[in-house]
């Protein structure tokens, strides 16, 4: 744990600190003692001048060396504790993992059934409760509703980053326990609201969708997320390193460099995970363009905040305290007048009040 680690790197400075204080002291006080005793033998006539410098001489090349055993006590040390970490973590053994006869995930069509699922991440806390839920095969499905509604939950489900308390979750008639992980997230592009980027160039961070891809290939999804331009823009263009977890780019960009990820990955399934809520107006616009090109092929599985990004779905189903509430079309929902009509009109009217509000003065 992280509190273990804090402890641990404590005692290892505090050992560190005395370690070079001990070495220190010692050799200070051993040069000092035989330095003393070289020039009582000058005095006395006993060794030369140059024998004095000659002593000075051999005790630096002495003890300098000397003075490297610290910092290399250090470094085995940390490498220790570290190999130590690496080894606890290979003995820890996955809570999800295959059964010994799983089979290989075939998709057909990409047909996604929730059949009365049942979900928490804690025992006392339920999340998801009997849940009925079916994404038919090559169709757009949304997935709305306030937070804590659940809507998350069944993206890391589908992954199966967890697996359900009851009830089972098919592809294709195919239940997702009974395949492998490998098989299963092969066929599923997500685009998650956090984007996990890593430290190395941008190039990379696409090309991980899909690592045996052309150039071409990577620079055509970068065009058709709307960051190619971009991309080309900056000084080290696609060389550029993005920073741990991507911190030199913007919530916008990072989105976008996930998006080309999973349109360079091509799978049957895609999941979007609010994932254009970092997205300013235009370019928003531009990537659910470009997001609709994409899902007409495929299974299409969109998790959204914002109303607006899902009135094309070709079904759309509101979420409540873990629960389907309504389900229909954008027309139908807003002429039945329950809780999607709310939202709506809530949000429609916060667009309007953020056009209306006056822009501040820029200062020259």
């Amino acid at each position: 744990t992280l509190a273990e680690w804090e402890d641990w790197a404590v005692k290892s400075q505090t050992s560190m600190s005395l370690l070079n204080f001990g070495q220190g002291a010692v050799i200070a006080l051993g040069v000092t003692l035989v330095m003393y005793l070289a020039m009582r033998g000058v005095v006395a006539g006993e060794i030369s001048l140059g024998d004095l410098v000659l002593l000075n001489a051999f005790l630096l090349q002495l003890f300098i060396p000397l003075g490297f055993l610290g910092i290399v006590y250090r470094q085995i040390k940390y490498s220790l504790a570290d190999m130590d970490l690496v080894f606890k973590l290979l003995e820890r053994q996955p809570e999800i993992e295959d059964r010994p006869d799983a089979a290989e995930l075939h998709v057909s069509g990409g047909h996604i059934r929730f059949d009365a699922v049942t979900f928490g991440y804690q025992p006392e806390r339920t999340i998801l409760h009997d849940l009925q839920l079916q994404v038919p095969a090559g169709h757009k499905v949304a997935v709305v509703g306030h937070s804590g509604a659940g809507k998350s939950t069944l993206a890391r489900l589908i992954y199966r980053f967890y697996d359900v308390d009851s009830g089972s979750i098919s592809i294709d008639g195919q239940d997702i326990r009974e395949v492998s992980q490998d098989s299963l997230r092969a066929a599923i592009g997500i685009v998650p609201q956090d984007t996990v980027l890593f430290n190395q160039s941008i190039y990379y961070n696409i090309a991980y969708g899909r690592p045996d891809a052309t150039r071409v290939e990577v620079e055509r999804a970068a065009a058709m997320a709307h960051i190619r331009d971009f991309i080309e823009g900056l000084p080290d263009a696609w060389d550029t390193v993005v920073g741990e977890r991507g911190l030199k780019l913007s919530g916008g960009e990072k989105q976008r460099v996930a998006i080309a990820r999973a349109i360079l990955k091509g799978p049957q399934i895609l999941i979007f995970d609010e994932a254009t809520s970092s997205l300013d107006s235009r370019t928003e616009q531009a990537i659910q363009e470009t997001l609709a090109e994409v899902a007409a092929r495929h299974t299409t599985l969109v998790i959204a905040h914002r109303l607006s990004t899902v009135v094309d779905a070709d079904q759309i189903l509101v979420m409540a305290d873990g629960r389907v509430i309504e389900q229909g079309t954008h027309a139908q929902l807003l002429a039945a007048g329950g809780s999607y009509r709310e939202m709506w009109e809530l949000q429609r009217e916060q667009r309007e009040q953020q056009e209306a509000a006056p822009t501040a003065p820029q200062i020259a």
